[in-house]
């Protein structure tokens, strides 16, 4: 559920929106050990809805994969761990170009 606020900001065409590659690999993971449900294998599923919904992937880079070394243990869950990385890099958390 995300809220209204996060919604707008989603949907407003000025936004740039991307989606991690971790994200898509956490995808297929649980898809193929059926906790979720797409409806079709994630190969297909995941471009075409990238497409439709106008989101960019975004690659992991080495400065993101190294960078959750630095990271407190807020968060024990690895994709948890290089999606905030990847969200300090965004926001000039100093990651590097990597």
């Amino acid at each position: 559920m995300l809220s209204a606020t996060a919604k707008t900001l989603i949907e407003a065409p000025a936004n740039r929106k991307q989606v991690s590659m971790a994200s898509c690999w956490e995808i297929a993971i649980k898809a193929g050990l059926g906790k979720l449900r797409l409806g079709e294998a994630s190969g297909p599923y995941i471009p075409s809805v990238l497409s439709r919904t106008g989101f960019d992937l975004l690659p992991i880079s080495l400065a993101h994969a190294t960078f959750v070394e630095a990271l407190p243990l807020h968060h024990r869950d690895p994709f948890d761990r290089l999606l905030v990385a990847q969200a300090l890099a965004a926001n000039g958390g100093g990651l590097g170009s990597g």
